[in-house]
């Protein structure tokens, strides 16, 4: 067994549209990144790349290579995925926590753990996703941004 951690964080931006998880929310503000900015998608992609010792999402798909300018990080997900499948590990399971004021992310968790599922090839059932807010505290709290947490385990 092999445990991955990732992270990810993103400002909100005017102009954009707001991806989580592979669903589009309705929210005025999205994300600024030069992906589609799918910090759920982005914390993910590190956590199975961690746990597979396969470094992380900025090596892989460098914002710096105008390719991955405005990718859909799903898409992303689903290639750094068959890298660690061709390493030789599965998931088990993930979690994904996502830490934001707003929107609420409870609405959207069924659909949300459909697409991640659908992007690693395994039942929904493999994948945990919840909300937590931050209690007003901080950038998140003064809703500036998003940040996402996401465990995965490998076997």
């Amino acid at each position: 067994m092999r445990v991955g951690l990732g992270y990810d964080s993103h400002r909100f931006a005017a102009g954009r549209k707001l991806i989580l998880g592979g669903v589009e929310i309705a929210h005025p503000l999205g994300l600024a990144g030069h992906s589609d900015a799918d910090a759920v998608a982005h914390a993910l992609t590190d956590a199975v790349l961690g746990a597979a010792g396969l470094g992380d999402i900025g090596t892989m798909f460098p914002d710096s290579e105008p390719r991955w300018q405005g990718a859909d990080s799903l898409e992303l997900l689903k290639q750094a995925y068959r890298a660690v499948l061709a390493a030789g590990h599965e998931l088990v399971q993930a979690d994904v926590t996502v830490i934001a004021e707003q929107p609420k992310i409870g609405p959207h968790v069924t659909q949300m753990r459909q697409r991640l599922a659908g992007a690693l090839s395994v039942a929904p059932g493999a994948i945990s996703v919840k909300g937590k807010t931050n209690e007003g505290m901080g950038w998140i709290g003064r809703a500036e941004g998003i940040a996402v947490i996401a465990v995965a385990v490998l076997e």
